[in-house]
């Protein structure tokens, strides 16, 4: 079993930054893919990034391409997200996933581990 424990939540204004953080314990490995979700009220989980368990090969969603960056710090059961240009529509509930068993993947339900998510708002 692998646990993971997402922060750095908090309340922004537009334009502003965050930096989200998600820990893994547990039957770790560096064999993990991890990504970032988001999920906002009354929608579905919608892929974020994700990065390979080398930490070289990365893959943003449209939407935050160009603002947000994955990286794996250097204890490798460890991922960030560095978000820059916040908008209001980044508003959600930001969830850290991992597996083992897959290469890359952006679909929420090929993910066995999650965290309990983080909250994001950003005013406008």
């Amino acid at each position: 079993q692998v646990q993971l424990v997402e922060s750095g939540g908090g309340l922004v204004q537009a334009g502003g930054s965050l930096r989200l953080s998600c820990a893994a314990s547990g039957r770790t490995s560096s064999n993990y893919i991890m990504a970032w979700f988001r999920q906002a009220p009354g929608k579905a989980r919608d892929f974020v990034a994700r990065i390979n368990w080398s930490g070289r090969t990365t893959y943003y969603a449209g939407s935050v391409k160009g603002r947000f960056t994955i990286s794996r710090g250097n204890a490798e059961n460890t991922v960030y997200l560095q978000m820059n240009s916040l908008k209001p529509e980044d508003t959600a509930v930001y969830y850290c996933a991992a597996d083992s068993r897959i290469m890359y993947s952006n679909y929420a339900p090929d993910y066995d581990y999650w965290g309990q998510g983080t909250q994001v708002t950003v005013s406008s």
